[in-house]
């Protein structure tokens, strides 16, 4: 191979740089070519190609040679490179033909390097812990007498089926509560706390008219169906002063719902809402087509309203000093998970970080991007959310797909390009708070996933009458979840655990997916089984800054460590249907085995579904 930018013979820093941090890049040429010269093209997008010429760094064995140099940005952005050679027969080049492997190929894509801000910086606090999401509604019910809710909210009794079909909502969507409040939260405090938990996000906690709050009516108010300030106060403080946990909230800022006090399209509320005039002072905050009833919305849906978020006073309402990020900060929030973040422009984000990071700069800024979050595009641009004016994290979905994808359809090559493709794109910083998760309020439940059929085109009602696994589905789901979270709690970045998912629980998509906690029924083997991962990530401090480094890969196995200066974690699973026999090298032979395969004369043994967790101490005789 001539390049390869996963692979430390060839790049030595396998990952984003700083500005002005120097990153090593070799490539191995064959004799035979005669090449004469080296250069490295590589080109900040939008800017044109700048030539560096690398220098002859001697041989590689009898027939072929080393060619070198070291590249440095002083400005944060996207750079593209490949190589080009002098040879008697002309121009060379080495181009990207796919997993990180540079090979001579005048079609080839060019290579990415991310360049970000040398003084970006990421919280501490959230590495090596865990996170766990909670449908606010459905969480846990204080018992605590509701008042002050709208009469025309459907209260539930806990643990029945969330509505789904339409006649059922009587007009009104997503109108049926089981009363979860916050008070129920901190109650279960405790339960949080054995499972390792150091970090609560919760979804939507502000006054909304929906049961899931992604319809904001009152910024400014906790919705009275989950308590008040005050209770969230008290949350807050006694979640980190007496477990350690901190709480984030749900910032849905790229619309509110038209039942607001903002737009006010039902006159519910005592304001003048953009709907009701056009003098109203939030009528610059929407994108009126046709006034009063034609605007844009959110993917159409007019019941949200899309907000006009580069609209200086709405700026103002959302980021300036006494706005609504530093109200919420100032109550004991540690950060903000951004709904919909590639849907909020730049001029918004850049002063959203500003506003967060001034209040408390220790708060953490976690956006919603589904793909990859350095290349993504939206707004007609490519988005900088990674680069250090804006995001600290991002939602991991390609860590999930690859996770959930390899478990359920083995593929080793393919987890580890996709694992690779996040580890070298994205800055460290970034990668060691990544929010990794396997399910959340927008997908189907984990095991539902790994272990029935596809819901991908199909309706609710499919979804219905598919909600619930068979036994043999069951009982295998608890098997993949098993190892498929055994993987997820050991990649880099923060796993994130969505309520319910430690005890068994199933669900397709929304409604589904967002059922009561079954606190009645947990499957106790399942629930030991994260609360033994969670006891692994506290006492395994590689798990919040070490390297990923691949292993082994090999049809439906694979091995990889994480590995920092004082330890390495090793991780093993074996999907395939055959025996495995893993060489992992004879220092791993005398290693603490958290499970049951351990290393033998430097081989790991997997029989078919099985996986191991090794760690071992590195001796100072390993690193000379």
């Amino acid at each position: 191979m001539v390049f390869n930018s996963r692979s430390k013979e060839y790049k030595d820093k396998i990952r984003a740089i700083a500005t002005d941090e120097p990153v090593k890049l070799r490539i191995i040429v064959p004799r035979s070519m005669k090449c004469s010269g080296a250069t490295l093209c590589v080109h900040k997008e939008n800017e044109n190609n700048v030539y560096n010429s690398m220098f002859w760094a001697g041989m590689c064995g009898d027939d072929k040679e080393y060619w070198e140099l070291h590249f440095v940005a002083d400005t944060p952005g996207l750079y593209w490179y490949h190589f080009e050679l002098d040879t008697p027969w002309g121009k060379s080049f080495v181009r990207n033909v796919g997993h990180g492997h540079g090979e001579f190929s005048p079609d080839g894509a060019d290579f990415q390097q991310t360049v970000y801000d040398k003084d970006f910086a990421t919280p501490d606090w959230l590495k090596g812990g865990i996170i766990y999401q909670i449908f606010p509604d459905r969480f846990y019910n204080s018992g605590k007498k509701k008042t002050g809710y709208r009469k025309s909210r459907v209260l539930r009794k806990w643990g029945e089926e969330p509505f789904w079909r339409e006649e059922q909502m009587n007009g009104i969507w997503n109108n049926d509560y089981f009363g979860g409040d916050l008070l129920g939260v901190e109650e279960k405090l405790p339960y949080l706390k054995d499972l390792g938990v150091t970090c609560i996000y919760l979804n939507p906690i502000f006054e909304a008219n929906s049961n899931h709050r992604y319809d904001t009516a009152d910024y400014e108010k906790i919705d009275p169906l989950l308590g008040t300030e005050k209770d969230l106060k008290n949350l807050c403080k006694v979640a980190k002063n007496e477990y350690g946990i901190s709480i984030i909230l749900d910032g849905v800022f790229s619309h509110t719902g038209c039942d607001s006090k903002y737009f006010n399209l039902y006159n519910n509320y005592n304001s003048i809402g953009a709907y009701n005039s056009q003098n109203s002072p939030y009528y610059s905050w929407y994108k009126f087509i046709n006034y009063p009833d034609e605007y844009d919305s959110w993917w159409g849906i007019k019941l949200l309203p899309e907000v006009r978020e580069e609209d200086e006073s709405y700026r103002e309402y959302i980021c300036g000093k006494d706005g609504i990020l530093r109200k919420w900060l100032k109550c004991g929030i540690a950060g903000w998970r951004l709904d919909v973040a590639d849907e909020l422009p730049d001029v918004f984000l850049d002063d959203l970080r500003k506003a967060v990071k001034e209040e408390n700069s220790d708060a953490v800024i976690i956006g919603e991007v589904w793909e990859d979050a350095t290349t993504k595009f939206a707004y007609g641009q490519r988005r900088r959310y990674l680069l250090g004016e804006q995001l600290d994290s991002v939602m991991n979905y390609p860590f999930a797909n690859a996770v959930l994808d390899f478990v359920k359809y083995p593929n080793a090559h393919e987890f580890f390009d996709r694992v690779m493709t996040v580890v070298e794109n994205y800055p460290p910083q970034v990668t060691n708070v990544l929010m990794n998760h396997i399910g959340t309020h927008d997908t189907e439940r984990a095991i539902s996933r790994l272990a029935g059929d596809s819901c991908e085109g199909y309706g609710r009602h499919w979804q219905y009458e598919h909600n619930k696994l068979s036994e043999y589905e069951y009982l295998r789901g608890l098997s993949l979840m098993k190892i498929a979270s055994l993987i997820q709690y050991t990649l880099p970045g923060v796993p994130s655990l969505y309520y319910g998912d430690e005890i068994g629980m199933e669900g397709r998509k929304d409604p589904f997916n967002r059922a009561c906690m079954n606190w009645e029924e947990p499957n106790n083997e399942l629930l030991r089984w994260y609360k033994r991962l969670g006891e692994i990530r506290i006492g395994c401090k590689v798990l919040a800054k070490g390297e990923f480094v691949p292993l082994y890969s090999e049809h439906k196995t694979i091995a990889y460590l994480r590995t920092d200066e004082n330890s390495e974690l090793l991780v093993a699973v074996n999907l395939d249907d055959t025996d495995v026999d893993i060489f992992v090298g004879e220092q791993w032979d005398n290693s603490y085995c958290f499970f049951d395969e351990s290393a033998t004369d430097g081989y790991i043994h997997l029989e078919p579904m099985r996986y191991t967790l090794l760690t071992r101490v590195i001796e100072f005789s390993d690193c000379r």
